[in-house]
């Protein structure tokens, strides 16, 4: 006999043999993506979240309630979640080669595209769970409550520590050149060192979600949600109503503009994050456990397509915000007086949360489209040949 496929497996789009794919996380990881875009707006449109007013306080607030690190720890999880599946499946060897193909693809990204990259940092940090092999997932869970606590005692402990201090609150906007090729120049220098600091600062955390990534591959958390439902409930109760709260808390400290409310912001944007993060992997996966995804299975195709939406977010984002974009009158101005004085448009936070609704649900149909006549993405389909070669375009199954 052979196992009945999960609930509405049969309707994610599949090319070649019938193989059956559990929906449930590339739902979870194309609604993530439509969640990052909506606060990395905040970076490409050069916006600061204290500086807001009228409806674009009111569009800041509803961002920091209901996304603001949720959706970033959702992805986070999962790349540790494909990270476990394929080391378990392939063994270290083929986990080196793919973490070094990503780091590649997350230099192109960062030098060639936009500073915000993260693919570098996953690529590398999940190098850690080379040493996480052999753990349990109640392991796993442990190790990720002693990396969260670490890393969000050491930003409780830097808030602290900040609440006397006197000037404005500090911005993570990049000083752009006007030119794209000035621009690069600048980013290829700050690669590697940039790399290496963010890693040290924000490792411990990124690890941690990596772990609970683990911890759900090991237990088929989320390729048999119907065998987890009584946890999927407990994520789903506690985590959306503490995320919420915290995320509240995150909405004043962004009306603020004074050291201590920006230091104070990360460890609850990220704490909140996590809360918000398991409650949405808990109402998601009860859905699907249930099978009743249906209205959610148009982020399916989005979500198999991950790398390549993401990195095509930030190459259209940057170049109808940036200085060299050519869009005239839209052009990244950030706090700058003189840019703005020159003609370009200060978009607020209502602004850029509608773009980002309207890119985001574009992706959808482009990318089930796609999928009909391919079967993969092209940066995905590029990845997989470099990781294999022509072994890559043999049958093999990938789940990160």
């Amino acid at each position: 006999m052979t196992e009945s496929p999960p609930p509405d497996a049969a309707r994610v789009p599949q090319r070649g043999p019938v193989q059956v794919r559990s929906p449930l996380p590339d739902v979870l990881r194309g609604v993530a993506l439509l969640g990052i875009l909506i606060v990395n707006m905040q970076a490409f449109a050069g916006l600061l979240e204290w500086q807001q007013r009228g409806l674009d306080r009111t569009a800041q607030v509803l961002t920091d309630v209901v996304a603001n690190g949720r959706f970033i720890s959702i992805f986070a999880m999962l790349f540790g979640w494909g990270a476990a599946g394929l080391l378990a499946r392939h063994g270290a060897g083929v986990f080196m080669r793919r973490h070094l193909v990503l780091l590649a693809v997350g230099w192109a990204h960062y030098v060639l595209v936009w500073h915000g990259d993260i693919i570098s940092n996953y690529a590398t940090l999940a190098l850690a769970l080379l040493l996480t092999a052999a753990l349990s997932a109640r392991a796993l869970v442990a190790l990720s409550g002693v990396l969260s606590a670490w890393w969000l005692g050491l930003g409780l402990l830097e808030a602290l520590a900040a609440a006397g201090r006197t000037g404005p609150r500090f911005t993570n906007l990049p000083a752009l050149d006007p030119t794209y090729l000035g621009n690069v120049a600048d980013r290829a220098g700050d690669f590697w060192p940039l790399l290496l600091s963010g890693n040290l600062l924000n490792g411990p955390w990124l690890l941690a979600l990596f772990c609970l990534g683990a911890a759900a591959q090991r237990t088929g958390l989320l390729t048999r949600p119907q065998d987890h439902r009584p946890l999927l409930r407990r994520l789903a109760v506690v985590g959306l109503p503490l995320g919420l709260v915290l995320g509240a808390v995150l909405a004043y400290l962004n009306t603020r503009g004074d050291q201590a409310a920006g230091f104070l912001a990360v460890p609850v944007r990220m704490g909140g994050g996590l809360a918000g993060a398991l409650g949405y992997v808990g109402v998601i996966g009860l859905l699907a456990a249930s099978g009743r995804l249906r209205p959610l299975l148009h982020f399916a195709a989005s979500g198999r397509m991950a790398m390549t939406n993401y990195l095509s977010q930030s190459l259209l984002m940057t170049t109808f915000f940036y200085p060299y974009g050519g869009a005239q009158g839209f052009g990244w101005v950030g706090q700058d007086p003189a840019l703005v004085s020159g003609g370009g448009v200060s978009w607020g936070a209502a602004g850029a949360l509608l773009l980002a609704l309207i890119v985001g649900f574009c992706q959808l149909p482009l990318s089930a489209w796609w999928l009909s006549h391919f079967r993969q993405g092209p940066v995905e389909a590029l990845v997989r040949r470099m990781v294999y070669g022509h072994a890559g375009q043999r049958e093999k199954r990938d789940a990160g």
